[in-house]
């Protein structure tokens, strides 16, 4: 189907190509204006969205595989923008891992859906910053199918790092490089990560992205999830700088 010249006309000016590697790009759409409420928090977000594309690929060309790129099958990450992203020297930053389980469903198994809702909350007091959701990193990066399997190692006996092991992966799969990359064409100064994992720090670090300080985030702590968050400390480092509370 041929795409008409005023279609790529509206899109040109909101869609940019991102230099990742030799083979492929990163092709940025946004801002999209993003009303958002959640129970009595209200906030006006700018969306963002990308996806990998071929090296050679123009913007109009992007736009004119979408119908046969099946793009529904996979997952696309996102950011949410708030303030003035670009210019303000004061940004807190969430590199948020997709849960499905927890984000949609409200699970009680993890603490994820407490961290992406408190981490909206905490960039809107601020004033500005970003949340970048991660659409590659279910389960650590093992997937929303080997996270089902993972369960159920659980409930036998497992911590979460021993069940991605029984499956034959790694305990943490997940490259933060695609998002840093995004990261980088919209900001170009030092940002505060919203985190406990010392490899998200690391990862920003290495980029020389990082403030001189990160704000810890623990809370949401459950009867259910309470040995998952331990072996977060215990077996992957996480920094624990206040202890969370019991939900009752």
């Amino acid at each position: 189907m041929k795409i008409l010249k005023e279609t790529i006309d509206i899109l040109r000016d909101k869609m940019k190509l991102i230099e990742t590697t030799d083979q492929e790009n990163l092709c940025l759409v946004g801002p999209v204006r993003m009303p958002i409420k959640q129970d009595d928090f209200t906030a006006t977000f700018n969306w963002y969205s990308w996806v990998k594309v071929d090296k050679m690929l123009t913007i109009e060309e992007v736009v004119a595989s979408l119908a046969t790129s099946n793009l529904a099958f996979g997952q696309q990450s996102s950011v949410l923008v708030y303030g003035d992203f670009a210019q303000e020297e004061d940004a807190l930053i969430r590199m948020h891992s997709i849960c499905h389980t927890g984000d949609i469903f409200g699970s009680q198994r993890c603490d994820c859906g407490y961290q992406l809702h408190e981490s909206m909350k905490m960039i809107a007091d601020n004033g500005c910053g970003a949340i970048f959701y991660l659409a590659d990193h279910e389960g650590r990066g093992i997937g929303l199918f080997s996270k089902s399997l993972a369960y159920l190692l659980q409930e036998n006996g497992h911590d979460t790092v021993e069940a991605n092991q029984a499956l034959g992966f790694e305990d943490d799969t997940r490259s933060y490089e695609d998002a840093i990359r995004v990261l980088e064409a919209l900001r170009d100064k030092p940002v505060t990560l919203i985190t406990n994992n010392p490899k998200k720090l690391a990862a920003l670090k290495a980029h020389g992205l990082l403030a001189d300080h990160h704000v810890p985030l623990w809370g949401g702590l459950t009867d259910t999830n309470r040995f998952y968050l331990e072996t977060k400390v215990q077996k992957s480092g996480h920094i624990l700088e206040e202890l969370p509370t019991l939900n009752v």
